[in-house]
């Protein structure tokens, strides 16, 4: 087996070793490799001249390409014509790539070697006489969309011995077989847009397999340019000059684009659209486009193939005028010029209509309005193509347009419903019913970008691969595969989340739910080499997780807890660890590999972990100088250390080869306070300074306890609590260790001790502190086998100081309440209550019982904390608890709960949607054998608002219900979930007897008894 089939074989799940990344190339000889190149020979790639312009363009690219890896580029030869025949066609568009691609290396010469012949079935005379001569099969493409066949043939022509063949079903289906080849060799589908680095190589074999690579999953896979101001658009009008309409989006730019998505195995395209007409800034746009091979389509607010910016530059009557009820005259001829401008290219085109500049078109729904317009636009691509039916349209049903589609608004069955998600990653609605049958199908339109409520996210990828896959799973199991678009921004922040949409989009099959990782690895070895790509893969994916939980905009100083749980410590604890990680693999890499890991992922990790560092830092800012540490200013002096970081992140961005990245990163995310749109200028969050020149009236020293932002001495709010005593949560052998602070509040040393009793630990009982010392925290835990069994024991730690505190405070005092309580030997498996509640992760059940074929599977890395759980099959809906799988948790509890003061049950769940408006999400749960309950916690309202609640559930990436289950004993208890709707996905169960305190993720998860074969 050669080096590349080990480490593609190595780095891949069993699912994941699909047709789509069948090896055919190797870089050692063996088991009769055929040499297609060497440092010191040349391959030739040989077409037919009157294929399509984007195949021999795609040939050209493979040529270069081995140069790239080898040294020595390839020879393109088109009829046994050389490169001059290809050179012409691209004329058109005076856009020409530079076709002098000779075996020269240096100022030597160099031998030719192999041969590649790669052509499109019925455009290719050389691979149609291979087919009639019988020496090609294609029975397995033939007629098929996008799909091609890769093989060694002996004697294809006269004078050759043996080539690799690469036939294509259709012209894409060409390219993406020679690209196909170009990444195997070592060249990423990034080579440009990210600098990967080529690999380098001694030789290139061809291995003498066949690949037969089937359609793709997705008919239309794309993306959308958006958002595009101020970084991308900064930076095109620095690198590109501007075209008649001021605009940076011209042929140079899209070029680049273009290969891109052909390299990716995708074909459609909807341009940029705030600072861009594709079709008028630059006349070669459109032409090039068809050329490449690549599908146009313009946005949800972009009908008829014209830009939003050409109303307001051509229109007749300006924005008033963007009007059918008012000015159908003028638009039908507007909407005709537009259908005219692209008769000759191939496009998906927009039909319908919305307001001007992505607003509805009407405060109400009209849909008679609306209709018409529709009607109009078929009878436009009726005259302008003969058969509006053969034109392949869309018509998205984007915020307030699903609304008219809900009222019962018709259009032709032709025309591909393009269903989306709420711009966080929920997808609204799938088709049902008698909506499967349409010939036009259906489709997604995806954001891994987005400007609006409840606030833009924007600036980084903050985008969890395993929700993206297990969303776009619903949605080809629900047969919404038609066409498929994702919303990318600017491009260059999420550059491997774009690997991985297009990926799934292209072979889905190749993928489960538990793939994420390993597809990440071998991205990885296919970018940056199999040594650091188990690395780079436990960073990528822990980054997806912890940047999804909240996306960075929302996070603000109260969005993480530090007085609960440790919540904020522990997860900056993980950036760090996943910081210190990615900057090891970049300090071990070649200086030619580390630009393209800066921009995929040390950039994002550094500069997203820096974020929350510094919101943190303002959060103990704000509670540390309201408790008048010392050390409060130490978190201030953080805060602008940490944006001075995040400036400098962004410099060190913009200084990558040569500026060639300048004004990416532009965008601004530091300062939103409570509104969606973009902060104009990067502000900290508020800061106090504490003034800790003068002598606090409290003495010298300070302590609080965890869960509290109340400090003694000195606090006026716990005089009644005898001026200066605090009270720590309560302790059983259940729960962690708690912990106490012990800080400076004066101006003098101070030295401090511990008075406990002999059963308490501390990790440290005695300490001194300066004026500008660090905090100290002190956990506590309790020798439980000194304790007798039973509840209420009181217990008192005295903390005493060496300097003065005054008359009118007391000894700081901490009150421990411990509880030693036992489980009975009949708890064999299950949860333990820890001190006033319980929390599980939702994958930990005790018990599973399927029903019939329907059962659980779980979602690992998904989510906020750990995982998710949902039904196996997306086409299940509308169960009961007696058809449904039914999962069991048992637990222990030692606090007993009243009607007044009930066991409230939250189950944390992933902000999913009703995708079947007749059947809204909802589960069913039962504690022991009290009355089930059945909840629907997805409460739709009218459009264009959003669910109840949905602005919350979207910032934390969960919806909370709760039910309320009132008295219930201590003792051993059952709870039985069902989850009857295929996209409800639950993550993590919280049970509340009294205990749970705020924080963003909820408690960590209890004390858990076998199950999994341990305890605890």
């Amino acid at each position: 087996m050669g080096l590349l089939q080990k480490l593609l074989v190595g780095s891949l799940s069993v699912l994941a070793v699909a047709a789509d990344r069948k090896p055919t190339i190797d870089f050692k000889a063996g088991n009769g490799s055929l040499l297609l190149a060497s440092t010191s020979s040349s391959v030739n790639v040989v077409l037919d001249g009157a294929d399509w312009p984007g195949v021999l363009r795609a040939a050209h690219d493979l040529a270069v390409d081995f140069g790239r890896v080898t040294g020595v580029n390839g020879s393109v030869t088109a009829n046994g014509k050389g490169v001059k025949s290809a050179e012409t066609i691209f004329n058109v568009t005076g856009v020409s790539k530079d076709w002098s691609v000779g075996g020269s290396k240096g100022n030597g010469t160099v031998k030719g070697s192999g041969t590649i012949i790669a052509g499109t079935i019925g455009n290719s005379s050389l691979i149609d006489a291979l087919i009639k001569s019988g020496k090609l099969d294609v029975s397995d493409i033939e007629g098929q969309w996008e799909a091609f066949v890769s093989t060694v043939v002996k004697n294809p022509t006269n004078g050759t011995d043996e080539a690799l063949v690469i036939a294509g079903s259709d012209r894409r289906g060409t390219i993406y077989g020679i690209y196909d080849v170009s990444e195997q060799i070592g060249v990423s589908p990034w080579h440009w847009f990210a600098d990967v680095a080529p690999q380098s190589h001694d030789s290139i074999y061809a291995l003498r397999t066949t690949k037969i690579q089937k359609s793709p999953s997705v008919k239309y896979r794309g993306f959308f340019i958006n958002d595009e101001a101020p970084a991308l658009t900064g930076w095109a009008k620095k690198r590109y000059p501007m075209s008649q309409w001021n605009s940076p989006f011209g042929a140079e730019f899209y070029s680049h684009v273009f290969e891109l998505l052909l390299r990716l195995r995708a074909n459609y395209l909807w341009p940029a659209m705030w600072n861009g007409m594709f079709n008028v800034d630059d006349v070669r746009n459109g032409p090039l486009a068809d050329e490449y091979a690549i599908v146009m389509g313009s946005s949800h607010t972009e009908p008829m193939a014209r830009a939003t910016k050409e109303w307001k530059t051509f229109g007749e009557g300006g924005e008033p005028g963007w009007q059918w009820a008012t000015n159908n005259a003028t638009l039908y001829k507007y909407f005709t010029e537009g259908a005219e401008r692209v008769k000759n290219f191939e496009q998906v085109i927009t039909v319908g209509m919305r307001g001007y500049h992505d607003t509805a078109m009407t405060p109400d729904v009209q849909t008679d309005v609306l209709e018409a317009v529709v009607n109009a636009q078929q009878q436009i691509l009726e005259e302008v193509h003969g058969d509006a039916t053969a034109v392949p349209q869309m018509w998205c049903l984007y915020k307030e347009v699903q609304d008219y589609f809900e009222a019962g608004m018709k259009v032709p069955d032709h025309v591909t419903l393009l269903w989306t998600e709420d711009n966080w990653q929920n997808i609204r609605r799938l088709p049902v019913g008698d909506e499967k049958k349409r010939s036009g199908g259906a489709g997604v339109y995806y954001h891994f970008d987005y400007v609006g409520d409840p606030m833009n996210h924007k600036w980084i990828n903050a985008v969890q691969m395993q929700k993206v896959y297990e969303q776009m799973r619903l949605a080809k199991d629900r047969e919404a595969d038609r066409l498929w678009i994702v919303n990318v921004g600017d491009i260059k922040p999420y550059e491997i989340p774009i690997s991985h949409w297009f990926d799934i989009a292209y072979d889905i099959d190749a993928f489960d739910e538990k793939s994420v990782p390993k597809w990440i690895e071998d991205f990885a070895t296919r970018t940056f080499g199999a040594e650091h790509a188990k690395t780079i893969s436990d960073i990528v994916d822990k980054y997806g997780r912890l940047s999804a939980m909240r996306k960075f905009e929302l996070i603000e100083p109260k969005s993480y807890s530090v007085l609960n749980y440790e919540e904020a410590d522990k997860l900056l604890a993980q950036w760090e660890e996943i910081g210190a990680k990615a900057q090891s693999v970049y300090d071990s890499l070649p200086a030619a590999q580390q630009p393209a890991f800066f921009q995929m992922v040390l950039h994002p990790v550094l500069a997203g972990g820096n974020h929350v560092d510094i919101q943190v830092a303002g959060a103990r800012n704000m509670i540390y100088s309201g408790q008048a540490r010392n050390s409060a200013n130490k978190w201030f002096q953080r805060v602008i250390d940490g944006m001075k970081k995040d400036h400098n992140f962004t410099v060190q961005y913009h200084s990558l080869l040569d500026g060639k990245w300048m004004h990416m990163m532009d965008q601004t995310h530091l300062g939103y306070h409570g509104y969606w749109q973009q902060p104009m200028r990067q502000t900290s969050p508020m800061l106090r300074w504490t003034m800790n020149l003068e002598r606090s009236l409290a003495g010298d020293l300070g302590v609080t306890v965890e869960g509290s932002n109340a400090t003694v001495p000195g606090d006026d709010r716990w005089h009644s609590n005898g001026g200066g005593s605090l009270d720590l949560p309560a302790m059983t052998p259940y729960t962690p260790p708690r912990w106490i602070d012990i800080y400076n509040v004066g101006t003098q040393t101070t030295n401090w001790k511990i008075q406990a009793e002999p059963f308490v630990k501390l990790t440290q009982s005695s300490g001194t502190l300066d004026p500008d010392s660090d905090d100290v925290r002190v956990y506590i835990e309790i020798d439980w086998t000194q304790i007798p069994s039973g509840e209420g024991r009181k217990s008192v730690m005295n903390i005493t100081s060496s300097t003065d505190y005054g008359t009118q405070f007391g000894m700081p005092t901490i009150n421990l309440q411990l509880n030693n309580t036992a489980l009975p030997s009949t708890f064999t498996s299950g949860f333990v209550e820890s001190a006033g509640y319980i929390a599980f992760e939702a994958e930990h059940w005790t018990r599973l019982t399927p029903s019939g074929n329907l059962s659980i599977k779980v979602l690992p890395n998904y989510g906020r904390t750990f995982s998710g759980i949902k039904l196996n099959s997306n086409l299940a809906e509308g169960l009961t608890s007696t058809t449904a799988p039914t999962l069991e948790y048992d637990f222990y509890t030692f606090t007993s709960t009243t009607s007044q003061k009930a066991l409230n049950l939250t189950l944390i769940l992933s902000p999913t949607l009703n995708i079947n408006p007749k059947l809204p999400l909802a589960y069913i749960a039962q504690i022991d054998d009290l009355p089930l309950q059945r909840r629907q916690y997805v409460i739709d309202q009218p459009q264009p608002n959003f669910p109840k609640n949905w602005g919350e559930a979207v910032a934390q990436s969960a919806w909370y219900n709760t039910t309320s289950w009132g008295a219930v004993d201590k003792g051993s208890h059952t709870l039985k979930v069902w989850l009857v709707e295929s996209n409800v996905v639950l993550q993590k169960v919280v049970m509340d007897l009294g205990g749970v305190r705020e924080s963003h993720n909820g408690p960590p998860e209890s004390w858990r008894v076998g199950g999994d074969g341990t305890t605890g």
